[in-house]
Order: C-alpha cells, then structure tokens, then sequence
C-alpha cells in the first residue's frame, strides 16, 4: 500500500478587510474587548476565514517528500533540502500540487487530519474551483484508507482526553518540531513577516514527528 503523511499550516484573513457583515457577523456574540480578540485570533482555524500556506507530504517508507508553500510575491526556485522538495507558488497552485501527488497514494496519515487538515483542504480546494482526486473523510470508525493519530490514540475518542502531536511525540521521545521554536499559533504572524520558508520547515517538522508517532501505533498499539 502507498502511503502519505501529510500536514498544512493555514494563516487567518486581516479582519479589518472583511467586509462590514462578515465582521459583525463573526463578532455578534462577543460581548467583551476579550472575546472579540479571541474570536480574531481563530480567523487562521476556518477555511472561509484564512488561507491555507504551506501542505507537507512525506512517504513514509522512503523518506521523500516535498512542501509547497506560499512566499508572496517573492520569485522562489524549487530546492531540495535533506531529500525534501521546496515548491512556492499561490494558494490554488500548492492546493493542486497537492492534490496531484495525493493521487499516486492509497493511505494518507495525519494527526487530527479528520478534524482539522482535510476539511480544510476540502473547503479551500472548493473556494479555489479545485477538484480533489482522493476521498480524505472516508467513514471515521477504519484506519485502512486515513489514519488520524489522533482518533487511534484516543482510540476514537475512549480515553475521554486528547493531546497535542508536541504533547504525544515528547511522549513517545520523538523530536518535537515546536523545539525549532516554531508553533502553529505563530504562523499567521511569520506569514505577515515572510518568513515563508520558516513556515515550509516547520510544517514538514510536523510530518516527520507525525510519520515517527504513526510508526510507534503501527508498530505497539495496532495490534491484530
């Protein structure tokens, strides 16, 4: 079976620039200065109100992958880093990158992939008239076609708690991508900064502690 891990990082709107409805609308039941700042930090958490700008995707039996990543208007060449490609271009055009080297897989592996990274990706590929070329929710309860770390190691959501992919790879004493002091909440702002490849780096940092987390299930806790 083929497999893919894969991660994005998605960076919020300006709020300022929405326009007058969709402000009031996503403030309407904010009540304090504290809530309304709240809300305006989770912009980056919903596809209608944020970008996506860096996908990783890693095969998990061969080491090699590739990132495509937003950089502006910056004219960025194609790398390769540690066998990693670095590819830059606009939302649409990592979306369709993406969905072009899903195509050659059969399993895809994530971590809170269910609940986060494929719907959004769903969404956005639909706002960037994009047809995607795999099903990334097939029926929740089977690991065969999406592995979510995060359902399996709540073995579906039993142990009542969940825990964050830092959390679980310190754990399990797999490197962390957050001790490159890079974390997710930071992204909107490295991306308003352009530090668009920070962004790249951190994002496949994701994908390789999810690739070592998803070995230690497949290997201890995925029992037959």
């Amino acid at each position: 079976m083929n497999r893919l891990v894969f991660d994005i990082e998605t960076a919020g709107m300006d709020f300022e620039k929405l326009d007058k409805n969709s402000r009031e609308y996503l403030l309407k039941n904010s009540e304090t200065d504290e809530e309304k700042k709240e809300i305006k930090s989770k912009l980056g958490l919903w596809p209608l109100t944020a970008q996506i700008v860096a996908i990783a995707v890693l095969n998990p039996d061969t080491d090699k992958g590739a990132v495509y990543y937003q950089a502006g208007n910056e004219d960025k060449k194609t790398f390769t880093e540690e066998g990693i490609e670095y590819h830059a271009g606009a939302e649409a055009e990592i979306i369709s990158l993406f969905w072009k080297a899903a195509e050659m897989y059969d399993q895809f592996i994530t971590f809170n992939g269910r609940g986060f990274d494929a719907p959004f990706l769903i969404i956005r590929s639909a706002i960037n008239k994009i047809i995607p070329t795999r099903n990334l929710m097939p029926p929740r309860f089977s690991s065969y076609a999406h592995v979510d770390l995060m359902d399996q190691l709540t073995f579906y959501g039993a142990t009542k708690r969940s825990f964050s992919l830092d959390f679980y790879a310190k754990s399990f004493g797999i490197k962390s991508p957050k001790d490159n002091g890079v974390n997710g909440a930071e992204v909107g702002a490295l991306f308003k900064n352009k530090e668009y490849e920070k962004i790249a780096r951190y994002c496949m940092g994701d994908v390789v502690a999810t690739k070592k987390l998803y070995e230690i299930w497949r290997d201890y806790i995925n029992i037959a």
